[in-house]
């Protein structure tokens, strides 16, 4: 079976450029807000969608993306909400490929098997589970699979060789690899450090190896972008939303396209840089 992921993937290998992957959290700064910025980011020349489910305890996450789990929280943002967003943004595109991310607890307790049969028929194409090693593949990511979902892991700097197999062993859609060691907005990805690594996983898989953490600028996602099959953006954007929210942290008249701007300007860094490559 064929994702929206591994298509969209093909698409742009046939093109010759890398994915430029966004991410937002689900609910920021409200749900309508929130569903508008979705829509906007693939014409403003987002690849791929990631949308983050909102949870009160992440791991992963550095202080503004757990921020913005926390205005989507207090806003009201369920899991259950998350859904009907995408099945909103699925009315007027049913190309661009959407990965839910976040924390297996919301899952779990929304129980396994109704979130993946409510996840595929919303629309969406793929998961990103942050706190579920290889090691529980029968909790989530092997029934995923079942569903027709793309089940996508983290690489990271410290997952060796020995590793990365098991890592790689039921992953599917891309390889999301953590360009620096820590939380996200913590640090700037290096670029040649990034093309050795992303070597390194591509030894042992055919899958894409998109890029992620630490990349905020068009001059940095585009340097990714020469070594990588996509750069994901998180924080970066995110920030740019927060910027533009009022004293009360309620959305204004700029937020919607103070995100939408930001992405243009990114989409057009790592669509440059396999031209320069060329």
């Amino acid at each position: 079976m064929t994702t929206r992921i591994d298509a969209k993937f093909a698409e742009l290998k046939r093109q010759g450029r890398s994915a430029f992957v966004t991410f937002v959290m689900a609910g920021d700064p409200d749900e309508k807000t929130s569903l508008e910025i979705i829509k906007a980011l693939p014409k403003a020349g987002a690849d791929v969608l990631e949308i983050g489910m909102p949870f009160t305890d992440p791991m992963a996450d550095g202080p503004s993306i757990q921020a913005a789990g926390l205005r989507a929280l207090k806003g009201g943002m369920t899991l259950r909400k998350t859904l009907e967003m995408v099945r909103g943004f699925r009315k007027d595109d049913d190309t661009t490929p959407i990965v839910l991310m976040g924390y297996y607890n919301p899952i779990y307790i929304y129980g396994v098997e109704t979130f993946l049969a409510d996840a595929k028929a919303a629309g969406v194409d793929g998961l990103i589970i942050v706190d579920l090693p290889p090691e529980e593949d029968t909790e989530l990511c092997i029934p995923a699979m079942k569903a027709g979902l793309n089940f996508i892991r983290l690489a990271t700097p410290t997952t060796d060789d020995k590793r990365l197999p098991a890592v790689l062993a039921n992953t599917s859609g891309f390889v999301y690899y953590v360009a620096v060691t820590g939380i996200t907005g913590s640090a700037a990805a290096d670029s040649k450090v990034v093309g050795a690594a992303v070597s390194r996983i591509k030894r042992h898989t055919a899958l894409p190896v998109c890029v992620g953490f630490g990349i905020r600028t068009p001059e940095v996602a585009r340097a990714i972008a020469e070594s990588a099959d996509g750069s994901v953006v998180g924080t970066a954007l995110v920030d740019a939303l927060k910027g533009s929210l009022d004293a009360e942290g309620r959305a204004t008249a700029r937020t919607v396209t103070a995100v939408a701007d930001l992405a243009a300007a990114l989409a057009q860094g790592v669509r440059g840089a396999k031209q320069a490559a060329e």
